[in-house]
């Protein structure tokens, strides 16, 4: 593992999140009720490919039976809480989505005033924070539920080498490796996991850092406690980094095919393509090995030309003592075997 830039000045930190917005002072309408809104204090997990329910109900402070013509608004929140992205829009039963969502979100109303969002083929970027928002006449209260993907955090560099990517082109690998650039939330869980990487590399927020448990003189000194280092927002197309992927739970499996001789990387494309598969790519073998417990002690090629191999269960001749995924880089010559990824 290489070093991290000494020369920079970075400091772990840790950045927290209010888990709500602070609600809007209560109005009483012309019948003096209260309107109230509730979401879930903790937050809401899920994985790519399922369905979630972000729960959201409401009522009124004394309750009345009169029926009113109520809004519902349900929007995606940037992390600073500076922009949202609308999500759907309901009055009574008609509903509209918007954008990603669109043919994806509905909002379910099997409870007498229940404003829930319900989001199916959860994908990668659905991760973050969601506002519910209730709308009777001039009064207008909201709450926000979390919706956290169980995934994987994965260091990446290309074949050229440590730092050569600027922002956009960290979003691009990710997206390659079927994955996304991981927000400070999720390497921060990582970190608390067990990673250690001395490399820096992009968020999606555009800031650099990375996690360290073991301080150590060339990874920010040996006077920093252990943390994320960070050096803060760069400039997104002149500074060049490596990447901080995200991964979340597969669709399908990802298995090993092997030749007596070897194969050559695109011998090894054409095997998968002969199983009904593709050749896997690297954030579909971290899923694997993290959440399906993927063990192999033999070398595989994967789509972007690395040859890596997945150990569950540390042993001899396997690598080292933790668990991970091991890599031999980007071999310019050899056979190896092959991962293939194939949907169920």
């Amino acid at each position: 593992m290489s070093a991290g830039r000494s020369g920079d000045a970075a400091q772990p930190w840790t950045l927290t999140h209010s888990s709500h917005l602070p609600s809007l002072s209560p109005v009483d309408d012309f019948n003096g009720a209260r309107l109230v809104v509730e979401t879930p204090k903790d937050p809401i997990y899920s994985s790519n490919g399922a369905n979630v329910t972000l729960p959201c109900h409401y009522h009124f402070e004394p309750d009345t039976e009169a029926k009113r013509k109520i809004r519902i608004k349900w929007s995606k929140l940037r992390d600073d809480y500076t922009k949202e992205q609308d999500v759907l829009v309901a009055i009574g039963k008609t509903y509209i989505a918007f954008g990603d969502f669109l043919g994806r979100a509905h909002l379910r109303q099997t409870s007498r005033r229940e404003a829930s969002l319900v989001v199916s083929d959860v994908r990668l970027q659905d991760g973050g924070k969601y506002r519910c928002e209730v709308i009777d006449g001039l009064e207008d209260e909201s709450d926000v539920v979390d919706l956290q993907l169980r995934g994987i955090v994965f260091p990446y560099q290309p074949r050229r080498g440590q730092y050569r990517l600027n922002f956009h082109e960290a979003e691009q690998v990710c997206q390659e490796q079927g994955a996304i650039l991981a927000t400070f939330n999720q390497l921060f869980q990582a970190w608390s996991e067990g990673l250690d990487w001395c490399n820096a590399g992009w968020l999606a927020d555009g800031t650099v850092q990375y996690p360290i448990r073991l301080p150590r003189k060339p990874c920010g000194g040996l006077h920093l406690a252990p943390g994320i280092r960070s050096y803060g927002p760069r400039h997104r197309h002149l500074h060049r980094f490596d990447a901080f992927c995200f991964s979340s739970g597969l669709r399908g499996e990802v298995f090993y095919l092997d030749h007596p001789a070897g194969m050559t990387l695109e011998e090894a494309k054409q095997s998968c393509q002969d199983a009904g598969a593709e050749i896997a790519r690297v954030g579909q073998l971290y899923s694997a090995w993290k959440f399906l417990g993927l063990d192999r002690c033999d070398a595989g090629w994967l789509a972007d030309g690395s040859v890596r191999y997945p150990i569950a269960k540390p042993r001899a001749n396997c690598g080292p003592a933790e668990p991970g995924v091991r890599s031999f880089g980007f071999p310019s010559k050899g056979r190896f075997g092959v991962f293939c990824y194939k949907e169920r």
